[in-house]
């Protein structure tokens, strides 16, 4: 069956929602902090789980790997779900889920059952996110009201990223490992009391069939994609990595095939032929790709070059969140009277000169350089943002929202996944390529310092005498050279985003 784009985004304003509509946005934040907050808290945690469950090479990288994957197949699905079985039903079964999940994953005896964990957290992760950014469209009718609304909603992302070093290292040097677990527990639990008395049920009136097929072709375009990518950041290019991103390819395809032919499709194809919907997709997904690239070089610096332990690495950064948070709320009204091709390209300006700062800065990255750059980076990603989200689930049907929600929230997940992967993997090599190991260093060390800057942290202090420093310096001048080609990278990332945004999200104005 041939699907019709939908019509264009709505230009006129719904009813004003009340006190009680912005009561709800606070409970519905609650759910995306934490996802937030789990994202970059675990890291943390790794060494003592490690030192407790003595986990193999390949189950440390499943205990981190597992939730993303599952949560990024999942997206889709469950924000269908959300749209036929009701968006907060889905928002509460997922919110007990992960909160029993967490309180037992925090109690996990071997690594194989904490990998399982990790699983069925993916899986009630999934019904959370796209719940809570559905819920905003049927909440706030009013286009000014759901733009300052989304815009809350987002600064939950970077409080949560921000404060993620600062609670792990807090929990780390006071409780045992499994603590960053248990923090689920009181924040879902606000959740699962007020959500029934606040946040209306909305679902889509006339929903469609469940097919199981599209389900699990769903899940099979987007797991073996990134675990593809993942393999790649730690492996390289390697036939394994080629052939699952070949099968995600395929199963990608079959799924589309499917919706196309389906007149009750999962996914409504036909959102992607607008403009607004497809750039808002790809401004958000590179955004966070710049965004999360940006943070795993810069919190290697504070911690290992600077030498910051990773509560105060974690507090040098809370500038350049707060600034993202308040320029996401500043470019609401911006946004009333510049129009979303023009303000976006403006704002990400700032995002590529933050990364040009980090790139010609190569005899200064010191503290400060470096949350100034953040800070300026923060300015754009927190502007495009708010306006991409908005103008996702404007440009879909309010029946829809789930789903468009879901892809909303798969591409940030996709980002992150390829942030670290590609950005992650290029200094890597870039690195490796770079290092010169000093006459002297034994081989099993000067292996070891050429994976990784940590790698050659540690090799570092196994040494005595010049020779400990000398090698500490040849890695960080290789570190540092990669950080220099990877920043132009990210900066072209950023320019990217801003010509798909310039092209594409050409909207009327809603005033």
């Amino acid at each position: 069956m041939t699907q019709t784009a939908p019509a264009p985004v709505a230009t006129n304003d719904g009813p004003r929602a009340g006190a009680r509509a912005w009561w709800a946005l606070i409970v519905l934040m609650l759910p995306v902090l934490l996802v937030s907050v789990d994202n970059t808290v675990l890291s943390f945690a790794l060494p003592e789980i490690a030192l407790a469950l003595h986990p193999s090479g390949a189950e440390q990288l499943w205990i981190i790997d597992a939730y993303p994957l599952v949560l990024a197949g999942l997206l889709v699905t469950m924000g269908t779900l959300g749209d036929r079985f009701g968006r907060r039903r889905m928002l509460l079964i997922g919110a007990t889920g992960f909160a029993v999940v967490s309180a037992l994953a925090a109690f996990a005896p071997t690594a194989g059952l904490l990998i399982a964990a990790r699983v069925m957290l993916g899986f009630f992760g999934a019904m959370l996110m796209p719940s809570t950014l559905s819920l905003l469209r049927s909440i706030f009718q009013n286009r000014d009201q759901r733009r300052m609304a989304i815009a809350v909603w987002a600064s939950a992302f970077s409080a949560g990223a921000a404060l993620g070093p600062i609670v792990g290292g807090f929990l780390l040097e006071h409780f045992g490992w499994g603590s960053v677990f248990l923090i689920a527990v009181p924040v879902l639990i606000p959740l699962l009391i007020a959500a029934p008395l606040l946040v209306p049920e909305s679902r889509d009136p006339a929903p469609g069939r469940v097919d199981p097929i599209s389900i699990v072709l769903s899940m099979g375009a987007m797991i073996p994609v990134v675990y593809a990518i993942k393999s790649f950041a730690v492996d390289g290019p390697t036939i394994g990595a080629l052939l699952w991103a070949m099968l995600g390819v395929v199963l990608g395809a079959l799924f589309v095939r499917r919706q196309l032919r389906s007149q009750s499709p999962m996914l409504d194809m036909a959102l992607f032929r607008l403009g607004t919907f497809s750039g808002a997709i790809l401004v958000n997904l590179l955004s966070v790709v710049a965004l999360v690239g940006f943070l795993y070089f810069v919190s290697q610096h504070l911690q290992l070059v600077i030498g910051l332990s990773p509560m105060v690495a974690g507090f040098a950064l809370v500038p350049g969140m707060v600034v993202m948070i308040i320029a996401g709320l500043v470019v609401v009204p911006i946004s009333r009277r510049v129009r979303p091709h023009i303000v976006v390209p403006a704002a990400l300006v700032f995002s590529v000169l933050g990364y040009l700062l980090v790139a010609f800065a190569s005899q200064d990255r010191s503290i400060l350089t470096l949350v100034i750059a953040f800070v300026v980076l923060g300015i754009g990603i927190g502007a495009a943002e708010t306006i991409s989200n908005e103008l996702i689930l404007s440009s879909a049907p309010p029946a829809k929202a789930g789903a468009a929600s879901a892809v909303s929230e798969t591409a940030y997940e996709l980002g992150a996944v390829l942030g670290t992967s590609v950005l992650g993997g290029i200094i890597t090599a870039l690195y490796r390529g770079a290092l010169v190991t000093p006459d002297g260093v034994p081989v099993e060390l000067a292996a070891t310092a050429r994976e990784t800057l940590a790698g050659a942290y540690a090799a570092a202090h196994e040494l005595t005498g010049p020779l400990a420093g000398q090698l500490w310096e040849a890695a960080t001048s290789a570190f540092e050279s990669g950080v220099a080609v990877t920043s132009l990278i990210g900066a072209g990332l950023v320019v990217t985003a801003g010509v798909v945004a310039a092209v594409t999200l050409r909207t009327p104005r809603s005033d």
